[in-house]
């Protein structure tokens, strides 16, 4: 079967700290901490997904059962914390999602979100003073108003305007707008697969108060079925940031229909054997 980026680390359970590229290259999770099981899919109970997320200690978060949790309220993630959905089939619902918010050192990898139409929420929450914040072979689906949000920020943070975010080979399915929407900092997304967005995919916020503050930048783009890009009068490539500026490399494929195929296969949900828990240095 074909693979996405990083699965030479699917051996073993911590080995994939410190892999990422981009912006999140230096995350490291819940590397320095112990093993927490996540064993009932209920929202909020003991050992529960949300019991782990809320803890401030370093956590490398496993699953032990497959199924559905049913967010009541959205999930507030701590610094420190990996939570690992590969071996298992986990779906975050009720119109809910992740909300990263002042925190650092996150991975999440092989999650399936879903909204649900109607609801006016965003699947993962990229909030001001975040950092080393890693989004792995994820699939995002049905979300209304809202798919992976860091334009909802103060002008009057400085901090703000430091965000920094680095996308790529991620599942974008059926959401509305907002695969981001960026007014300030800067984003670079390249190898994401999105389908049946209702008014844009990715668009840049605009900025009253400092023009140009705010900058995306997608590479290997396929624009199929009337899909064109769009940017603001005046935009040029002179604007634009390099990569190379802030990481030394980045995996990136031609667009390709295998791509897209291995997209739809292995974003969400793998099945893998059991990872092995010796061995757990990077």
């Amino acid at each position: 079967m074909a693979s996405l980026p990083y699965a030479d680390v699917d051996f073993s359970l911590r080995s994939m700290a410190g892999r990422a590229e981009g912006f999140g290259q230096f995350a490291i999770g819940g590397l320095n901490g112990p093993v927490y099981s996540v064993t009932s899919l209920e929202d909020d109970c003991p050992d529960s997904l949300r019991k782990g997320c809320r803890k401030q200690e370093p956590l490398w978060i496993v699953f032990e059962v497959s199924g559905t949790i049913h967010l009541s309220s959205c999930l507030n993630v701590s610094s420190y914390k990996t939570i690992d959905g590969r071996g298992q089939r986990i779906k975050l619902t009720g119109g809910k999602g992740l909300r990263l918010k002042e925190c650092e050192h996150i991975i999440v990898c092989n999650l399936e979100f879903e909204g649900g139409r109607g609801h006016d929420v965003d699947g993962i929450q990229i909030k001001p003073n975040s950092r080393h914040i890693w989004i792995d072979r994820c699939s995002l689906r049905d979300y209304n108003d809202g798919l992976i949000d860091i334009t909802r920020q103060n002008p009057s943070h400085g901090g703000d305007r430091c965000i920094r975010v680095t996308i790529h080979h991620c599942f974008f399915d059926g959401t509305r707008q907002r695969q981001p929407r960026l007014r300030f900092g800067k984003v670079h997304l390249y190898n994401n697969y999105t389908r049946n967005w209702a008014i844009y995919a990715v668009s840049q916020a605009a900025d009253r108060e400092v023009a140009k503050a705010g900058f995306i930048r997608s590479d290997g783009d396929v624009f199929l079925n009337g899909a064109q890009s769009c940017t603001f009068a005046g935009f040029s490539e002179e604007c634009m940031f390099h990569p190379s500026e802030f990481y030394p490399h980045w995996t990136m494929e031609a667009a390709s229909a295998s791509l897209k195929a291995i997209h739809q296969i292995l974003t969400g949900w793998q099945s893998i054997q059991q990872l092995a828990q010796q061995a757990e240095t990077v």
